[in-house]
């Protein structure tokens, strides 16, 4: 056993050089925070890069999508999906929003769109889509059905910086996309989130929303939160954008290591990437059929942390077999994601994992 412990992720971060030189200014200034110049210049160049119209900057990526819900006023049902993080169904309630649960796609899993429809009632509102791993909604299918019922998109796009298809990234979708910039995804600012819209009312509602709700000195229109990027943040993410596309190309190297030892091997089953997708490769998930193995996906995870490799079995569990949402739901509700979710790992992946230990990590799975 090896005595270096492998994680499932490794923050990517800049030479402390360029990240000290990056904050000289603001300790000349004294300007911490407040939308200052840092946060102003980030939001520009993210503007650039992800090639959207508007953009707006926070603290984290949860609060990013619970004001952009409270944003955009709704009420009632939201439909979405329980194979995500908990911060997707929590930003919904919190928002006094009733999340309503559709199954995923067994291939994306991301939402099946042809389980929406018959969900919608006369209370649905919106629907909150999560593009999982990097893999893309339907887009297309959900806008269709969004003009049809007359409702609101709104992305969970926390995995899915820089991801586009047929060139469009994947912050142009819906009527909002929100990003995660936390210290685990492609691209951090440590702590930190963003939501892209095309409509600038949609800003407007953010700004006076990220700031206490305080529109200027004498006059508090909402009911806000505290949301607003530091300088230091987005410090960090200048520096980090500044090499992001380095990065991809590391995980992708990591990634395409893990196929070449996994990729159509029985009982093991791999997301595909669409010849259409630019994709940022988030994570690595794998799929573990123990009919077909003789071994369940937690025996395969013990395996592992014997060898100090730490995998992550994500998602799970369902967001309906959280405590705080069981005696509201049922995870059997949703078969499918209750099927990915029982035997899914994300296996070790950040951009500088060497590749001897991919291929370490893939022995150790198929002798088991």
């Amino acid at each position: 056993m090896s005595n270096n412990k492998i994680y499932v992720t490794r923050s990517s971060m800049p030479d402390m050089s360029e990240y000290v030189e990056e904050i000289a200014s603001i300790f000349q200034s004294h300007l911490l925070t407040n939308m200052g110049p840092k946060h102003d210049e980030l939001a520009s160049n993210l503007t650039d890069y992800l090639e959207v119209e508007h953009i707006s900057l926070f603290s984290n990526g949860h609060m990013a999508l619970e004001l952009c819900l409270q944003a955009l006023s709704l009420q009632g049902e939201v439909i979405t999906t329980p194979f995500t993080f908990a911060s997707t169904t929590h930003a919904i309630v919190r928002s006094g929003l009733t999340p309503v649960f559709c199954d995923i796609d067994p291939d994306t899993y991301t939402i099946d769109v042809n389980k929406i429809e018959a969900l919608i009632t006369d209370k649905t509102c919106a629907i909150v889509p999560v593009h999982v791993y990097g893999n893309l909604c339907d887009t297309e299918a959900i806008d269709k059905i969004a003009k049809k019922y007359n409702l609101k998109v709104i992305y969970d796009a926390a995995h899915a910086f820089g991801v586009k298809r047929n060139g469009v990234g994947a912050g142009s979708f819906g009527d909002a996309s929100m990003f995660s910039f936390h210290a685990t995804k492609v691209f951090n600012t440590v702590e930190g989130g963003a939501v892209c819209y095309s409509n600038p009312a949609i800003g407007d509602k953010l700004h006076c929303l990220r700031n206490f709700g305080i529109l200027d000195q004498e006059t508090v229109s909402d009911v806000g939160a505290n949301a607003k990027m530091n300088e230091f943040q987005a410090a960090m993410g200048l520096c980090n954008l500044r090499h992001i596309e380095e990065e991809i190309a590391k995980r992708k190297a990591v990634c395409d290591r893990y196929r070449k030892h996994l990729e159509n091997k029985e009982g093991i089953k791999l997301c595909t990437i669409p010849s259409d997708v630019t994709h940022n490769y988030a994570y690595f998930p794998v799929v573990f059929d123990e009919t077909k193995l003789g071994k369940t996906r937690n025996d395969i995870f013990t395996s592992l942390a014997k060898e100090n490799i730490f995998a992550r079995k994500y998602f799970y569990p369902l967001v309906q077999d959280y405590d705080c949402y069981k005696d509201r739901y049922s995870s059997d509700s949703t078969p499918t994601a209750k099927y990915i979710a029982n035997r899914v790992l994300t296996l070790p992946l950040y951009a500088d994992l060497p590749l001897e230990e991919v291929d370490r990590i893939c022995r150790i799975i198929l002798q088991a």
